[in-house]
């Protein structure tokens, strides 16, 4: 196994399109994390994946269903704020058996179906590169405006009622980002490798971290070297790439526990 193979012409655009994904889902996750909605990136995952073998069946482009869905789901996440963790719970049941019926019954949707599950990113192209690269064109900078407002809603709720604002139409842009950016990671990275890069990096930098910048740092680097390592090790022994890259989060989590535990 050598890293020389990230470079080999063959799989350099999946891994890069991997690598600006697994740099900005971790900072996505920080601000799931920071309101406690963590549970909605897998909500979004597995609509997107759903939305995308809908599209599939339908001779659309997959990426362009997973958005569509992913982008529903944010919307409905909004609409339904109140149900808080039965919403996402909710939509994660309606996908998971619109998803299951679906690679029951086409099989075309059965092949695209294990592709997602199993996180094969060697067979992402050209066009999830420039996809992935235009969202964190997008996502990042709306990100860094949304941060503030992000943050004084979450510590200071009573701020914008105090100013006879709604923070509402902010938290939709927000989830609208966040639907955006996972449903590409689904379609690309596969369902669960998506939502460990969201869910496990922010994990780890929230106790390392000692700002709130330095954790989305942290979070980004974590992100971005787990998902390197986890590349080159399923091309390596070739295995699947999605097991493999939540497998090692999951190992980095554990070691990181380990280490913070004994501080």
């Amino acid at each position: 196994m050598s890293f020389d193979l990230l470079f080999d012409p063959l799989f350099r655009v999946p891994f890069f399109t991997g690598l600006l994904l697994a740099g900005l889902l971790p900072l996505i996750g920080m601000y799931l994390r920071l309101r406690n909605e963590w549970l909605a990136a897998l909500a979004f995952a597995q609509m997107a994946s759903a939305g995308a073998l809908l599209a599939m069946v339908l001779d659309w482009p997959m990426v362009a269903g997973g958005v569509l869905a992913a982008l529903l789901a944010a919307l409905l996440k909004g609409l339904a704020a109140r149900a808080g963790a039965n919403a996402y719970a909710l939509m994660m049941l309606l996908a998971w058996a619109g998803g299951v019926l679906l690679v029951a019954n086409h099989p075309l949707a059965e092949q695209a179906g294990h592709a997602l599950f199993d996180g094969q990113l060697y067979f992402t192209g050209e066009g999830h590169l420039a996809a992935a690269a235009i969202i964190c064109v997008v996502v990042l900078p709306l990100l860094a405006w949304l941060s503030r407002p992000l943050l004084l809603g979450r510590f200071f709720p009573a701020f914008y009622l105090a100013r006879g604002r709604s923070e509402r139409p902010r938290l939709m842009l927000f989830d609208l980002l966040a639907g955006l950016a996972v449903a590409l990671a689904t379609v690309s990275l596969g369902v669960m490798a998506a939502f460990a890069l969201v869910f496990v990096p922010p994990l780890i930098a929230y106790r390392f971290g000692s700002s709130w910048r330095a954790g989305l740092g942290w979070s980004a680097v974590i992100g971005m070297a787990g998902y390197a390592c986890a590349f080159a090790v399923s091309l390596g022994f070739d295995q699947p790439f999605g097991p493999v890259c939540v497998l090692l989060m999951v190992m980095l989590f554990v070691v990181s526990s380990v280490k913070y535990d004994r501080m």
